[in-house]
């Protein structure tokens, strides 16, 4: 089997978009995801599980529109499973797009299992995500760590489910990455007790930047941390600045990321009542492979080694 993706990266994080065909069969995105995850699963674990692939890639399989009038179909992938949205990914799967010749600058529309997204392409090659309508779901829900530390979580969506939790008064920022995958990782524990849909952890510190208004630290449901600030944990951001005033529609936040990457994001109301926004995410993608993938059946990790056998 040989199979033709296109790595890119937006902001540091990578995404590997799969280009050759992958017959699935299904009326929307969400039921072609079903039939990959049940009949080309081990597609996705070739791609991404070492020895070809790595814990903090994204994958992205692209597909062609339902609807003729949109530009392309999507399914976002990792090492563990399948994710709703992917804003760094989107950007990515974009600029793959333009590379190939299948997209000019102008206003396009993706398909994903959770609805269409708007992305303007950009004649400088940035790509703005207009992302799915993102909301607070919960105020400060009290977390108290095993070490006694009480902190309080913001939970929202913008695309996936995510804890947010402001650590500025601390020095856990300063503390290094695998540290905070074991602190953001025993918040996510402890906040599916009561948001079991809750599968990323953002943590929020004061910038490095003074061009930027915060620095995030995302957990993925790979166990990894995101390189870039997260497009969709930028726009749950953005969903509980909303409800709080302390963002007004079309005002510009930079987020910057763990190493220093930045989006531009804005939104505006889909209904104040509810406090559910769109929210708009700016960045630039780079293509940096065009590989053919082979799988070679006599080749014992041909579909990927196991996170459980590292």
């Amino acid at each position: 089997m040989q199979i033709r993706v296109i790595d890119s990266h937006t902001g540091g994080e990578p995404t590997r978009t799969i280009v050759s065909d992958v017959p699935l069969v299904g009326s929307s995105v969400a039921e072609r995801l079903s039939d990959m995850q049940n009949r080309f699963d081990d597609l996705r674990k070739a791609l991404i599980h070492e020895p070809r692939g790595s814990e903090v890639m994204v994958g992205g399989l692209l597909l062609p529109p339902i609807d003729s009038r949109n530009a392309a179909g999507v399914i976002f992938f990792n090492n563990v499973g399948y994710l709703g949205m992917c804003g760094h990914g989107t950007i990515g799967v974009v600029e793959t797009l333009r590379w190939l010749g299948k997209l000019q600058p102008g206003v396009h529309v993706l398909e994903t299992c959770v609805g269409e997204v708007q992305v303007l392409l950009h004649e400088d090659r940035r790509v703005t995500l207009d992302n799915v309508p993102s909301y607070r779901i919960a105020k400060d829900l009290p977390v108290t760590l095993s070490s006694g530390e009480s902190l309080l979580a913001d939970i929202a969506y913008g695309g996936n489910h995510f804890a947010l939790v402001d650590i500025s008064h601390t020095d856990s920022m300063s503390r290094g990455p695998n540290f905070l995958i074991q602190l953001s990782t025993e918040i996510l524990q402890l906040v599916r007790h009561s948001y079991p849909d809750v599968d990323h952890v953002e943590l929020f510190d004061r910038p490095s930047s003074q061009k930027c208004n915060s620095r995030s630290f995302v957990l993925c449901p790979g166990g990894q941390y995101d390189r870039s600030p997260c497009g969709t944990g930028t726009s749950a951001k953005l969903a509980c600045l909303a409800a709080d005033d302390k963002l007004s529609p079309g005002e510009i936040w930079h987020q910057e990321s763990y190493i220093g990457s930045v989006f531009e994001a804005s939104y505006q109301w889909v209904d104040k009542v509810s406090k559910s926004i769109r929210p708009s995410i700016t960045s630039r993608a780079f293509v940096n492979g065009d590989l053919q993938i082979i799988v070679d059946p006599e080749d014992p990790f041909c579909w990927g080694i196991p996170t459980s056998e590292r």
